[in-house]
């Protein structure tokens, strides 16, 4: 519990733009979906949203807030391939076919941003960008 608490309270030292970012992010991934709860794309996206948080408590734990938390977003890859399949399903113009679009499209974003950060954790950059010592 208290990596948890760590890894929020590190994120609340990333810059404004950052924390809206990520806020977004867990909206899409982490609120909405409970509103889709009770059809597959609600839950799949939760439990996705799940795994990934997993993995980044698991790196943080070891290494704290380093550009490798990227690798946590890892199986949205799937999420967005399966997403963009079930794209045809719902009806257009509803709720669930703007919230699909919209978590497509963000989450494709967070990924590019994801592969740029664990492409530079590869070449060198190691060190913690962030930690509770130092604002």
């Amino acid at each position: 519990m208290q990596i948890m608490l760590d890894f929020n309270r590190t994120m609340l030292l990333l810059p404004l733009h950052w924390r809206i970012w990520v806020g977004l992010l867990v909206v899409l991934n982490f609120l909405t979906p409970i509103f889709f709860i009770t059809i597959a794309e609600g839950q799949v996206v939760l439990g996705t949203g799940m795994v990934a948080i997993v993995i980044q408590l698991i790196i943080f734990s070891r290494l704290g807030f380093v550009r490798l938390l990227g690798l946590s977003h890892a199986p949205w890859i799937w999420l967005v391939y399966w997403l963009w399949g079930r794209l045809d399903t719902a009806e257009a113009g509803g709720a669930l076919s703007y919230w699909l679009a919209a978590l497509i499209a963000i989450n494709c974003a967070s990924l590019l941003i994801d592969v740029v950060n664990v492409l530079r954790f590869i070449r060198g950059e190691r060190a913690p960008t962030l930690s509770l010592g130092t604002p």
